[in-house]
């Protein structure tokens, strides 16, 4: 059996399990610890657990020590030195006549790096702004271009569904989302439906879209004469979620039929409402769906 324990560096981030390393800690404690080769300060947010060895899928970096008074004063100047960050990027980015939009700024605790994250609509050479950066604050200076979907991962906001964003709460990976998940889900194709705030197709399409597409598979298709424990009748809908067909019978009543319960014949019939075909529906603006068939990255 192993101890772990859940720490959030920054607020409404993912949370990362460490080994307590023997350090006794209890939920709000600050606490430093080692994050991409360098000394970061976080906030326990879940206690001590204990589980099992072959549940830990990775070896677990450990916890350095418990913050001191000392730690969080240094930590209150980090996030000074980033709203400073701010302003002078801001200048530079204007006097090197660069389009590029700040996202975010962070120093880590040990001051070992400072890191920009900004997007921008191409490739951006900013090698003489790092140099004026560094000069300025002292720091190695690292400038991230991010895509869009990264920046709302990092500033975050609510979804269509008044939940925090996926990508702000839980999701680690950006996984490639197609217009096909949607079509193939029988969702309608609006871009205002179907779009994140990110203005990317939304991440949640991909959520139950092998389900949909395994049901399709072993689905007959609609105009299909099937048998039941009601009746013969015909497909003329789906609820894939459900695992069940609608079907049409000859008094024209539609009933909800598990897959499993159907026999499928080889007749055919033409249904009187065939589906509406699949298409783009534009908005107001005339402005189509962006598809994201990649997903996206970090660009330095």
């Amino acid at each position: 059996m192993g101890l772990i324990v859940g720490i959030m560096f920054k607020k409404n981030d993912m949370v990362h399990y460490y080994d307590p390393a023997g350090i006794n800690t209890a939920v709000g404690d600050k606490v430093i610890c080692r994050i991409d080769e360098g000394l970061e300060i976080g906030e326990v947010v879940i206690p001590e657990v204990e589980i099992k060895e072959h549940d830990i899928t990775a070896p677990l970096n450990k916890v350095v020590r418990k913050a001191t008074y000392y730690d969080l004063s240094i930590d209150e100047l980090n996030r000074g030195k980033e709203k400073e960050g701010y302003s002078k990027f801001d200048e530079l980015a204007h006097r090197h006549k660069l389009s590029m939009k700040l996202v975010e700024v962070h120093v880590m605790f040990d001051k070992s790096r400072m890191i920009f994250f900004f997007t921008a609509e191409k490739r951006v050479d900013f090698r003489e702004m790092v140099k004026e950066l560094a000069s300025y604050f002292k720091i190695r200076i690292e400038l991230r271009q991010i895509g869009v979907r990264d920046e709302a991962k990092i500033i975050g906001g609510l979804g269509p569904c008044g939940m925090d964003l996926c990508c702000k709460s839980f999701l680690t990976d950006f996984e490639s989302i197609s217009i096909k998940m949607a079509k193939d889900q029988n969702l309608p194709l609006n871009p205002l439906k179907i779009s994140g705030i990110c203005g990317r197709l939304m991440c949640c399409l991909n959520y139950e879209y092998d389900s949909y597409r395994k049901f399709m598979e072993k689905a007959p298709e609609r105009g299909i004469k099937v048998k039941t424990s009601n009746g013969a009748g015909v497909v003329c809908g789906y609820e894939p979620l459900k695992e069940s067909l609608v079907v049409e019978f000859e008094n024209q009543a539609r009933k909800s039929i598990p897959l499993a319960e159907v026999e499928v014949t080889n007749e055919r019939v033409e249904l009187k409402e065939e589906p509406e075909p699949y298409g783009v529906d534009y908005d107001e603006g005339g402005q189509g769906i962006e598809e994201d068939d990649s997903a996206a990255g970090h660009r330095k």
